[in-house]
Order: structure tokens, then C-alpha cells, then sequence
């Protein structure tokens, strides 16, 4: 295991399409609990879409509804809490986790009844992560992606992480561009987290393409008053 922390730039400039991605960790003074979650589209039903707020959740929605051909795999929750956890994901298992939260059980007890989109060739990945910001910031994370270019079988994949401060762990959908798009690999990348959540949220949305990229939301939870702050950039306005 490599314990090289890169750059969010070196994570992402010079990659055309990571996808779909999640960033998770501690601020560099380690008083903050920060996440980044990103969305990026080829087509112009997935280009077709903005972040909104809604009641300390974020959802996605049309930014032309006349233009919205196929909901099923763009419009969700990417971000929900339960509790004193955050759910973030690229798709409706944000549901699926919070309806086992709220029953007692456990992340990956609901991703065990899901598996990756069904949208082949690609078999898109889901990627969760859990923040527990009660009894000291700990989070988890989840790749699910099929066996092999058939789709035969679903492999699950789950990381739990102590937090290092100025460290958190990005896992994305694609290696990068490509027809069918690559899946991701390995474990999640380590990368460089600041302080200031403006600083984290402009760096990522500065280096992500900027033909593909479509939205972005990050959130940093003050870990001694429970109170958070986000940042949220939408390409369509």
C-alpha cells in the first residue's frame, strides 16, 4: 500500500472523464469532516441536469425538463442524512442505505441488495460513502462494479477509514474516458484536503473538464458544533 497523498488537481487535470465522484475526509487542522461529491456527462440528457438544495439533502434535477429523455440512472438524492451519518452516492442507493439506517442495520447490509447500473456496456459503478459524525468522525466507502464486461456478477468492494488529518480518499466511476467506459480500479486515491472549503471546492471544480463537467457540491461539517457549511457550483444556470 502506497501512503502518497496527491494533489485533488493531480486527481483530476489531464483526466477527461472520471465520471461520477466522491471525496471524503478530515481538514487539514482536523476540525472539519469535508466531503466533494461531482457529477460529469457525454450526452445531452446527462448534461441536462443541475444540483439543488433541498432541506439539508441535495437532489439532481432537470435543468430543461423539455429535454429530459431518460430519469432513471440521472435524477436521484446524491446526498441525504440519517441520523447523525450523511449518505453520499451517485445514484438511488442513497435510498436504499438510508431506509437500512433508519432500521438499525448497516451500510453495507444495503449495498448488499444492490449492484452496479444496468446500463450496459458500460455497467456504470455505484459509489457510496457514509460520514458517522457522532462519537468522533469515522466514514466508510463502497465501489460496486460488475465481474466482467458481460455483467455475469456483481463484485463489492468497502473501505472504512479513521480519518488522517488533511487526508480523504476519492473514488470515482470511469478510469477515464472510453467506449464502453472503463471502470474504476484499485483502491480510493488518496488526496490532499485544506482547511477553507471554498479552497477544496474551487479546486476540484477548476480541474475537472470543462466540457464534461456538470455539477458540483461540497460540504465541510464542523466537528465540535455539528453545524456544516457548503459550496455548490451548477454549469447550467
Amino acid at each position: 500500500m502506497s501512503y502518497e497523498v496527491t494533489s485533488v488537481k493531480n486527481a483530476l487535470s489531464g483526466n477527461a472523464y472520471p465520471g461520477r465522484g466522491i471525496m471524503v475526509g478530515l481538514s487539514q487542522d482536523g476540525s472539519k469532516a469535508m466531503f466533494a461529491y461531482f457529477i460529469m456527462g457525454r450526452s445531452v440528457n446527462s448534461r441536462n441536469r443541475i444540483f439543488v438544495e433541498e432541506n439539508g439533502a441535495l437532489k439532481t434535477e432537470a435543468f430543461d425538463p423539455s429535454k429530459m429523455q431518460d430519469p432513471s440512472l440521472i435524477i436521484y438524492y446524491p446526498v441525504k442524512s440519517a441520523g447523525h451519518d450523511v449518505i453520499v452516492t451517485n445514484g438511488d442507493q442513497t435510498d436504499t442505505i438510508e431506509e437500512s439506517l433508519k432500521a438499525g442495520k448497516c451500510f453495507r447490509h444495503a449495498l448488499k441488495t444492490r449492484c452496479f447500473e444496468p446500463d450496459a456496456p458500460n455497467f456504470t459503478p455505484r459509489i457510496s460513502a457514509l460520514l458517522h459524525l457522532e462519537n468522533g468522525f469515522k466514514y466508510e466507502m463502497s465501489v460496486l462494479k460488475s465481474a466482467d464486461e458481460k455483467g455475469t456478477a456483481c463484485n463489492r468492494f468497502y473501505y472504512d477509514y479513521e480519518p488522517v488529518a488533511g487526508v480523504g480518499h476519492f473514488i470515482h466511476t470511469y478510469v477515464t474516458d472510453g467506449n464502453p467506459l472503463p471502470s474504476f480500479e484499485g483502491e480510493p486515491e488518496r488526496i490532499a484536503l485544506p482547511n477553507n472549503l471554498k479552497a477544496f471546492a474551487d479546486e476540484v471544480w477548476e480541474n475537472l473538464n470543462e466540457e464534461n463537467k456538470i455539477s458540483l457540491y461540497c460540504r465541510a461539517y464542523d466537528l465540535k458544533t455539528g453545524k456544516y457549511e457548503s459550496v455548490l457550483y451548477n454549469k447550467n444556470k
